[in-house]
């Protein structure tokens, strides 16, 4: 199968691993990298043996580019998606889709005008973890789903972040920058949310980066630090989702799935691996059921691979832009049901996405 050619825009924290995709991921040839920092994109170009470092208009303009994986800073996600798909070209970025959920709607309407694809991740709900979880679900595991928790708390990313200035910008914070994994994997797990409610603070105005790199620079806070939120599936189940960077610590599980007859304990949604377990009604207590997929490597980049895939042979995606947008929804209806003190009708939904069979060829999906 012909190879689908990348370029990367944005070479900071966390662009190694996609510039690793390329050489993990067959399908995938990165041709190009950009930054806003031209000597960074030259440094990640040698590290990475990429063919080529450039501007970002330049990258956009090389005709023989069919994706954009776009890494930038989240207040940028929406102008390099939205220039990419004017330039003609499938994108994939880093969550969220973007900061405000009109630009998303514009993202998704211009895709869809331009018969182009749009992704985004996080795309950990497809590693070999989360994958088993959904069919120990489907297979009737557990029974009917009623329920879910999901849990983010800890201290914040000022203390080993080099710069995290932009985690608490708007678009960001514990939210915007944690939530997209749990509430993408409990969508695959469950499906759409219908409605929402939640409470958030700031809890500190101001944080001090305490890291050796930036030791004493303080961070001003522009989003909330602390939200707990309630979610209507569409299934009929309720799920409860608290995310914070104002926790030293804690003991509560990441994912618990409640169902008639059993629970389901699914490990953390930012990793492809992890111990799955089950609880079934009668049974003293957890069983850890072996991983019935794969990936269960750091496989960052499986989105875009599965995009690629989906270009070359004319099907759906999985880490798609309705999902991307679903979620970025859900989580302006949290903070909005806070400030007006009511419930958040969601407008969006999307369908669960389809699961992975449990025979993929490793480093490949459907060849």
């Amino acid at each position: 199968m012909e190879k689908v050619k990348v370029g990367i825009i944005g070479c900071g924290n966390i662009s190694p691993i996609y510039f690793e995709a390329g050489r993990k991921f067959g399908i995938l040839d990165i041709v190009a990298c950009a930054d806003i920092d031209i000597e960074r994109a030259r440094a990640r170009a040698e590290e990475f043996n990429i063919p080529r470092a450039c501007t970002v208009d330049e990258l956009l303009a090389d005709p023989e580019i069919e994706i954009v994986i776009n890494l930038t800073i989240p207040k940028a996600h929406a102008d390099i998606h939205l220039r990419a798909l004017e330039a003609g070209k499938h994108t994939y970025g880093e969550k969220p889709l973007a900061v405000k959920v009109e630009d998303g709607r514009q993202i998704l309407s211009l895709a869809k005008e331009k018969g182009l694809l749009v992704g985004g991740a996080p795309d950990t709900f497809l590693g070999g973890a989360i994958q088993t979880a959904r069919k120990l679900i489907e297979d009737g595991w557990i029974g009917r789903p009623i329920g879910a928790t999901a849990f983010m708390v800890g201290p914040g990313p000022e203390s080993w972040h080099p710069n995290p200035g932009f985690l608490y910008e708007e678009g960001a914070g514990p939210l915007f920058d944690m939530g997209p994994y749990y509430l993408s994997a409990l969508v695959n797990l469950m499906g759409p949310v219908r409605r929402v409610t939640g409470l958030a603070q700031i809890t500190h105005h101001e944080r001090m980066i305490t890291n050796q790199t930036n030791y004493g620079m303080k961070i001003p806070v522009e989003t909330p630090t602390h939200i707990a939120g309630l979610l209507d599936f569409e299934i009929g189940a309720v799920g409860t989702l608290i995310t914070s960077f104002d926790v030293w610590g804690s003991e509560l599980p990441d994912i618990e799935i409640y169902g008639t007859t059993g629970t389901l304990s699914v490990p953390h949604p930012n990793f492809y691996d992890g111990s799955v377990k089950v609880k079934r009604q009668n049974q003293i207590g957890f069983t850890e059921i072996p991983l019935t997929h794969g990936f269960t490597q750091n496989s960052r980049g499986l989105g875009v691979m599965d995009m690629a895939y989906a270009i070359r042979n004319g099907r759906p995606h999985r880490a798609n832009g309705d999902l991307c947008y679903h979620v970025l929804e859900i989580m302006h209806g949290l903070l909005q049901a806070s400030r007006e003190g009511k419930h958040y009708e969601l407008l969006s939904t999307c369908d669960k996405p389809q699961a992975f069979p449990t025979d993929l060829p490793e480093h490949a999906l459907d060849e």
